[in-house]
């Protein structure tokens, strides 16, 4: 199911009597890891077990995260946002449903994971960026 445009949800929660009910409607607040996670697999036809090898993770830890037995680092996510091929709408989201800081282009790192995420890049191909230009990897 794609997700409404933020200007879309403004313009409806503007036009809503009652917040709370727009708030419930559009589960605001209540997405979580493992939900968004799924998710994103069924829409994309990806497997679990493919994403977490080319995200670089340990199986198990990852198979953990699936599962929202073990919170994951904003770095973990990243691994797995790439391993996914995510757009950065959607990795922002996966970001935020993990309860970390969503990527924020006035900061240099980010910025280049940014850059990296538009133009499709692998996971390698971003560290190799990073690392160009000096900041820390994810991986």
């Amino acid at each position: 199911m794609k997700e409404p445009l933020t200007e879309e949800l403004l313009q409806e929660l503007l036009a809503s009597p009652d917040p709370l009910r727009f708030a419930d409607k559009h589960r605001i607040g209540k997405r979580n890891l493992p939900e968004y996670l799924q998710q994103l697999l069924d829409e994309k036809g990806l497997v679990r077990s493919a994403v977490v090898r080319e995200a670089g993770i340990n199986e198990t830890f990852g198979y953990q995260i699936f599962m929202g037995q073990r919170n994951a680092s904003r770095d973990k996510i990243l691994q797995l946002a790439f391993a996914m091929g995510l757009t950065l709408t959607e990795s922002n989201r996966l970001l935020q449903a993990a309860g970390v800081n969503e990527l924020y282009c006035k900061n240099r790192r980010d910025a280049i994971i940014i850059f990296c995420l538009d133009k499709g890049y692998s996971l390698q191909k971003t560290d190799e960026e990073l690392y160009r230009f000096g900041e820390e990897t994810i991986c």
